[in-house]
């Protein structure tokens, strides 16, 4: 049974084999030559051509004996054949025309036609030599604008003809070795390209092919360049004040950019911290108000044009800082005078024009008072409301002309003894040499008397 089918597929694979091969005959080996079949004649136009077809048309051939037409051809790859070689067979008399659709551009090919019957060929016809067309030339005019920020635009004028389906947008840098397609534009009129998201200052060149509905593209078009806008120029000479209470001033040279637009001021801790953006400004300064005295910052300056475009920043960087506290006074005697406390200290900063005292006194555990005295001229302070048995702590402070505060002097304490009447006048020069408590906020209660510093400043005792 296996066997029964094995064979009737067979034979029907040769049944088809051998109808296809009557349906397409090639040429036999020995040609049974007979002059009196007819010979392919072509029309008045018959042969037409294309860039990648050829199309030949001739007049019909009535002779009923003739089964078929075959088809001789020639091509620039055939160099070492002398003659046409078989190319196709038409396998019926009535058609007239024949279009080849394998050839290449702008290239010669040769023809002949054979008409044939089931036993014999007719003569060859006359040799057809034909030349494909060359692809078409791209746009003949094509434009580039320049200084754009950071794109660049492509004009051209619209190919003439109507088999174009497409524009292919090649670019190249002097830096690229080989074209790059970058893009491809459907329709015929389309008449221009922007190129974005490139480089500033930088040069690109452009070029366009066209690409027919059948996929012929043609040749380059002429190559044209574009330059991209540069960055504005960078300001200069950026300083920042050191000297002014609570601000810091920043001034820079003008810039001389045509199309000007603003300036940008960023600050940051740290000269290479994290930069933030505090200002947009038309004028080329401006004061950085700062609540806090010697706060340093650094600055940097940028410039901005109307398209955009921000000039470079990173390399012109300044230190600012506020005007830091005057230095604290340097306490150099207290001591208990009869019934009243004198302090005494030195001028340490000529910025100081006057002085602030701050007393507290405690008496018992939860009995403490505080109080200032301000505007203090001298660098002398006597305290006569003292009262018996009683800690006295003082802390002298240095003001500058602009109200600046100094940090505060070291504290010096002192007690009173344990009386209703403090000291009696009559008795001061008897306990002048008692020990007077005074010590810093680092001491506990022992009693010294503070020793004047080296080299001070003693004006206005």
């Amino acid at each position: 049974m296996k066997l029964s089918l094995l064979t009737t597929l067979c034979a029907a694979s040769l049944l088809l084999l051998s109808g296809c091969a009557e349906i397409t005959p090639k040429p036999k080996e020995k040609v049974v030559v007979d002059s009196t079949l007819p010979t392919i004649s072509l029309t008045k136009n018959g042969i037409i051509t294309d860039m990648k077809t050829v199309a030949f048309e001739w007049k019909s051939i009535t002779d009923p004996r003739v089964e078929g037409i075959y088809v001789y051809k020639k091509s620039p790859q055939d160099k070492a054949a002398n003659e046409l070689e078989y190319y196709d067979t038409i396998d019926t008399r009535y058609s007239t025309h024949y279009v080849d659709r394998t050839v290449e551009p702008d290239t010669k090919y040769s023809y002949a036609f054979r008409v044939f019957t089931k036993e014999s060929q007719g003569v060859n016809s006359k040799v057809f030599v034909v030349n494909t067309l060359p692809v078409l030339q791209s746009v003949s005019w094509i434009h580039s604008i320049t200084g754009l920020p950071r794109i660049a635009k492509i004009i051209w004028r619209p190919h003439v003809s109507e088999r174009v389906s497409t524009y292919i947008i090649e670019r190249k840098t002097f830096e690229d070795k080989e074209w790059h397609q970058i893009d491809e534009l459907s329709g015929r009129l389309n008449a221009e390209y922007i190129d974005t998201g490139l480089e500033d200052n930088h040069v690109y060149m452009y070029r366009i092919r066209v690409k027919t509905y059948d996929g012929i593209i043609s040749t380059p078009s002429q190559i044209v360049k574009s330059i991209t806008k540069p960055l504005p120029v960078s300001v200069t000479k950026i300083e920042a004040s050191k000297n002014l209470p609570k601000a810091i001033k920043i001034t820079w040279s003008p810039s001389k950019q045509k199309d000007f637009e603003r300036y940008y001021l960023y600050r940051a801790d740290d000269i290479d911290g994290s930069y933030e953006l505090i200002a947009k400004l038309y004028n080329n300064h401006f004061t950085d108000k700062i609540d806090e005295d010697g706060k340093t910052y650094f600055y940097k300056v940028s410039v901005l044009d109307k398209d955009g475009l921000e000039s470079e920043h990173d390399k012109n960087k300044v230190m600012g800082m506020t005007l830091t506290k005057p230095n604290a006074p340097a306490i150099v005697e207290a001591k208990l005078q009869g019934n009243k406390i004198e302090l005494k200290w030195g001028k340490s900063d000529p910025r100081t024009v006057s002085y602030i005292v701050v007393k507290k006194s405690k008496k018992r555990w939860f009995d403490k008072i505080s109080k200032e005295y301000k505007g203090l001229t001298k660098s002398l302070f006597i305290d006569a409301a003292i009262e018996p048995d009683t800690l006295y702590t003082y802390t002298v402070y240095s003001v500058d002309k602009n109200g600046i505060v100094s940090e505060p002097s070291i504290e010096v304490q002192i007690k009173t003894p344990e009386s209703q009447e403090i000291i009696s006048a009559s008795k001061a020069k008897a306990t002048q040499e008692e020990s007077v408590k005074a010590v810093s906020t680092k001491s506990s209660s022992s009693e010294t008397t503070v020793a004047p510093a080296e080299e001070l400043d003693l004006n206005g005792l």
